[in-house]
């Protein structure tokens, strides 16, 4: 089957910018796209851990902004442009996440949370796309989760975030693969990070950063629209949302347990 997407085959001198690169997957896809030969730009609100992330190197470009802060993602995008002449591909990884039940939501931590993950990029695309669309090439990447596909327990703002944030990347596909620019979408399971260390039960088929970043870069590199990991979980949970809600419920606390 020919991939959804253009195959890459070389990371060399390829310009990408990853939005949530001072830690975690982000962190991890920017040390791996530095030494396959990348030119990369890192972003996030920590300045110290992205320079941190950045290692000195030639090809590495920190800047630090609040991805809340809509002016500055295009005040970034002019300074990478400027340093880069450009960007090939784009990967937004930031996001919020906090292990919640429906009754311990507050108004302000929700806005919080969805504004980080989903609204975030509408900011980032405004800013990104235009030159994207008038060179006719480019990429866009978007890490949603697991917890789009299913309603999750303690996931009560997260899930449904990542769900709109999966909605939108198949959005993006229609809209924009006509037009010359490739589109990810990036779904994975557990990934041992900042965030997830805050959930209290056990996570099934838990991944490290570094595991998670080598499945994404080979996934993008080979073209594919879905990169979900690990197979043996998310083909699991791909089964259960295929039941019925009543077997499906059934389930679903016993995936997390297992």
């Amino acid at each position: 089957m020919f991939p959804l997407n253009r195959p890459i085959e070389d990371w060399h001198g390829k310009r990408l910018w990853i939005i949530g690169a001072s830690s975690g997957i982000g962190a991890s896809i920017a040390s791996q796209a530095l030494n396959a030969g990348a030119k990369v730009a890192l972003s996030a609100r920590r300045e110290e851990q992205l320079q941190a992330v950045a290692g000195g190197r030639p090809d590495a470009f920190a800047i630090a902004f609040d991805v809340l802060d809509e002016q500055s993602w295009s005040d970034a995008h002019c300074q990478i442009r400027q340093r880069m002449g450009g960007v090939d591909l784009v990967i937004f990884c930031a996001a919020e996440y906090r292990p919640e039940r429906i009754w311990e939501v507050t108004p302000s931590g929700s806005r919080r949370t969805l504004g980080v993950n989903l609204g975030s990029l509408y900011a980032g695309l405004a800013a990104i796309l235009p030159d994207m669309l008038e060179r006719g090439t480019g990429g866009i990447a978007i890490v949603a989760s697991v917890a789009g596909w299913i309603g999750l327990p303690k996931a009560s703002v997260y899930g449904p975030s990542k769900a709109a944030l999966i909605n939108l990347a198949e959005i993006l596909y229609s809209d924009l693969r006509p037009r010359g620019l490739d589109v990810y979408l990036i779904n994975p399971g557990f990934v041992s990070t900042q965030l997830t260390a805050r959930n209290d039960f056990h996570m099934p088929a838990l991944q490290t950063p570094d595991d998670a970043a080598s499945v994404i870069l080979r996934g993008i590199a080979a073209g594919r629209f879905e990169i979900h990991f690990p197979w043996r979980f998310t083909l699991l949970v791909k089964l259960v949302r295929m039941l019925p809600y009543r077997l499906r419920f059934a389930l679903i606390g016993q995936l997390i347990k297992t």
